[in-house]
């Protein structure tokens, strides 16, 4: 047997291991300074035998390491040999304790070299696909072995609570259930393939705004039943470290808060990895590893010095560092990194990669509306397309902060649609809004001092002051395109571009915060007065040199634009405009409308073509408008390198539309669940209250009685489908009373093979007195059918999905009664219904 299958067989072993917590129970989580119980039973299990060795071993590593040592495996610090990845911590290569990289990874590896850039997990999720998010994780754990990667920082299993929240394409869904089921399958994934999986970031940090301090304040139904599902998840699936979030829950940090870290993560779950903290999110060094985080990153501020002084000042057991390192050591010694010999690294198979990419890419794309049969393109409509937007020529392939990965190569969805419909037709482009500015006006500043292509050279520097008038007022955009240190810009003596604090600084975006070229980019939108205006510029060579190019965009410029794609869109017979958000972490989205001029340019070019397609590259729920006028809504998210390609495939009928909204479509920005409320969302006085309860997304849609723009659950197809033949009775998986199985047959009605996600939900118990749904997802099936198939799904209701949580109890209790089934296309199309009793088995 070769290393690298043993160590994929470890990750395995690991996950099977988890998953028989979940399903078993746990003994809860030992006081600091002893080592971890063992699990009784009388039977002796495979794994008993090396886990007996492994204790010997990581005791032996125990006693002989010193107290530095300890805290040197605690804490990040300097690579001495960086790969571009987020963290690194150095190992004791005396005793043979390797140091490891982290790298984030919630759509590929993020490291300085190419890997695979995936669609994002929201995408993903879109497919109702457990089996393709095992793939999904697994192609990042090869590639992440592959580039010299130990430990990845993903999944994340935070819920999309808020369509603001500027990471919800990171995430898969609003729903507990369907998240849960995701992040546990993409875990496996992950650890497949040997790399150590770390599901982030635990818990409740749901937005961005004020991230690093709000302090979120939720009850315990509330936490059981929506956000802490997906980790429980991850737990059991094997996860091998948790990553604790930045803000507080119920008044304190997430990074040290025992109910969350020991009480709960270890005592209820019986979770035996390691806990770090997110970068910067430590805030104290007795509290926290106290609390159980035994990890701080990505420096040493509390677990370096300051640990071994509180160890030596007796404020710090030293027990309680060993039970830190020991629970790292173990977790390295599970997965192979701890052997004299450690498994050789893989290949990587970036073809392999690219099929996974597009197979998920095409499997999740929603398509939202579909009138006058405007897709698929076939017959004179695919041999005559407008392609109009930004994003139809640069490709948007993920979005900006940790989930931004360098790709190999990602095609324009211009050139797949050319080739896609072939020689014999006509594909034009039209810009439709200008991104990236175009070169400042010719005889704007005299003399010309060359701003569209400056080059300074290494150790140099170079600057300019000029004037300009303009002859009335405008609105003007300006745009700095630099490739080493930003140059300082300043119009009428204010810097149009200082450098921001924090994560603000670091992500500006997948798609807005880099030229095509590669250069970096910011932009400002300003309010000129007719008249003279003072330009300066500096830049400064460093010791590589240098390269940049000042650019604009004016009204008038962007009036054009929008007469050039009204012009192509009359051409053509069809239209596919590519609309576009980009949002990152470290910033919260500030409108649910599509920014810029995106919602007048879609308006102007479905009312001269209403065959107008809109492709959506965006990041979440988004408000539309202009909808009525357009023919049809693709929404592709941010869908990876091979998203040009498998957009293509959906366009023209190639694969039908088979993804299905993750989250709900507010019909306007005043109704959503947290729209109402400031306590809700962002919080007031640095207090966030999550008082919606259990009535999360969809749920809270029903509880409400308020009309979406789409469900949760919707998308359509291009065939029909018929849903018949109820039938609802106690029972489940394995013959146990507790649960339900439903039955019911799915036909396809149409003329073309077609792909459906089958979806059941269940009503509130009549016996239990505690706050429920109205309706909950309880179940799904993807299944692709030819014309006249038909076929019988099964799913059985565990009883976990039919209990609700009680804070009085501390516990799970089953929701008995008479309660009604529902089977259907999305949350708000359920065509079936029906009653049974669930009885306690």
């Amino acid at each position: 047997m070769s290393e690298a299958v043993s160590r994929r067989r470890a990750m395995r072993l690991l996950g099977a291991m988890g998953a028989a917590l979940g399903a078993a129970g746990c003994v809860p989580a030992p006081p600091p300074g002893t080592q971890p119980r063992k699990a009784s039973g009388s039977a002796r299990s495979p794994a008993a035998a090396p886990a007996a060795g492994r204790t010997a071993r990581i005791d032996a590593l125990l006693e002989r390491l010193t107290l530095e040592e300890k805290t040197v495996l605690l804490h990040g610090g300097p690579d001495p040999d960086p790969l571009g990845q987020a963290g690194y911590v150095p190992g004791i290569p005396r005793l043979g304790i390797p140091a490891l990289r982290l790298a984030d990874g919630p759509a590929g590896v993020r490291v300085a070299r190419p890997a695979t850039a995936l669609p994002a997990p929201v995408l993903l999720a879109s497919a109702f696909d457990p089996a393709l998010a095992r793939a999904y994780g697994r192609v990042i754990g090869r590639e992440g072995r592959a580039l010299g990667i130990d430990v990845l920082l993903s999944p994340m299993a935070n819920l999309i609570r808020t369509p603001y929240a500027g990471r919800n394409f990171e995430t898969f869904s609003e729903d507990p259930k369907l998240t849960a089921d995701l992040v546990a399958e993409v875990v496996r994934g992950i650890q497949d393939e040997g790399l150590i999986a770390t599901v982030k970031h635990f818990a409740l940090n749901n937005q961005e705004k004020g991230r690093d301090t709000v302090d979120v304040i939720a009850a315990g139904q509330t936490l059981h039943e929506t956000e802490l599902r997906g980790f429980e998840a991850a737990v059991a699936a094997g996860a091998g470290a948790v990553m604790g979030a930045y803000n507080k829950v119920n008044g304190v940090y997430a990074c040290e808060s025992k109910p969350l870290l020991d009480e709960l993560l270890r005592g209820r779950w019986g979770f035996d990895g390691w806990v770090m903290s997110d970068w910067n999110a430590t805030h104290s060094t007795v509290a926290a590893i106290g609390a159980g985080l035994d990890m701080e990153m990505p420096g040493g501020t509390h677990y370096g010095a300051p640990l071994r002084e509180a160890v030596r000042g007796g404020s710090v057991h030293e027990g309680t560092v060993d039970l830190a390192v020991r629970r790292i050591l173990t977790t390295l010694d599970r997965v192979g990194l701890l052997a004299g010999h450690p498994a050789a690294r893989p290949a990587r198979d970036a073809a392999a990669g690219a099929r996974t990419a597009r197979q998920i890419a095409t499997a999740g794309a929603v398509l939202l509306r579909n009138e006058r049969a405007t897709l698929p393109l076939t017959g004179p409509a695919a041999r005559s397309i407008a392609v109009i937007g930004p994003t139809g020529r640069t490709p948007f392939v993920g979005g900006g902060g940790s989930a931004h990965v360098v790709p190999d190569a990602a095609a324009a969805p211009l050139d797949e649609i050319r080739r896609r419909a072939g020689s014999g037709s006509t594909v034009g482009y039209a810009l439709g809004e200008d991104l990236y500015g175009r070169p400042l006006p010719a005889k704007l500043l005299a003399p010309d001092p060359g701003l569209d292509d400056r080059a300074v050279a290494p150790g140099r520097t170079w600057g300019f002051q000029g004037t300009f008038r303009l002859a009335a007022d405008d609105e003007w955009t300006l745009l700095v395109h630099y490739t080493g240190k930003r140059p300082s810009v300043r119009l009428d003596g204010e810097e149009l571009f200082p450098v921001r604090q924090g994560v603000a600084e670091q992500f500006a975006g997948g798609l807005l915060g880099a030229a095509p070229d590669g250069r970096t980019v910011r932009r400002r939108t300003l309010a000129l007065k007719a008249g003279e205006h003072r330009l300066a510029v500096f830049a400064e060579g460093g010791p590589k040199g240098q390269r940049l190019r000042l650019r604009h965009t004016t009204k008038a410029t962007r009036a054009a634009d929008v007469a050039e794609a009204v012009k192509a869109a009359r051409a053509a017979r069809s239209v596919v405009l590519f609309a576009y958000e980009d949002a990152t972490e470290g910033s919260d989205r500030t409108s649910l409308g599509l920014p810029g001029g995106q919602a007048a340019l879609i308006e102007a070019v479905a009312a001269a073509n209403p065959r107008t397609t809109v492709v959506l590259n965006t990041s979440s729920g988004t408000t539309m408008p202009w909808l009525s006028r357009t023919g049809a809504v693709l929404q592709m998210y941010y869908p990876g390198q091979e998203g040009a390609a498998a957009t293509a495939d959906v366009l023209f009928g190639d694969a039908d539309p088979g993804g299905r909204l993750t989250q709900t479509f507010p019909a306007d920005e005043r109704a959503t669940p947290v729209a109402a409320d400031l306590m809700r969302y962002p919080g007031v006085g640095g207090r966030q209250e999550y008082t919606e309860g259990v009535h999360v997304g969809h749920r809270w849609y029903d509880q409400q009685r308020v009309a979406p723009l789409f469900a949760f659950g919707h998308g359509l197809s291009y065939t029909s489908w018929a849903y018949e033949k109820l039938a609802v009775r106690p029972g489940g998986a394995h013959g146990k009373r507790s649960g339900l199985r439903v039955e019911f047959t799915v036909r396809n009605t149409g003329r073309r093979t077609g792909t459906e996600v089958a979806q059941v939900y269940v009503g509130p118990s009549p016996d239990l007195k505690l706050d429920q749904p109205v309706r909950a997802l309880a179940g799904y099936r993807r299944l692709t059918l030819e014309p006249g198939e038909t076929r019988r799904i099964v799913l059985d209701i565990d009883a976990r999905t039919l209990s609700s949580w009680d804070p009085q109890r501390d516990a799970w209790v089953l929701g008995t009664g008479r309660r009604e089934v529902f089977a259907g296309r999305s949350s708000r199309e359920l065509p079936l219904r029906a009653k049974a009793v669930v009885a306690t088995g």
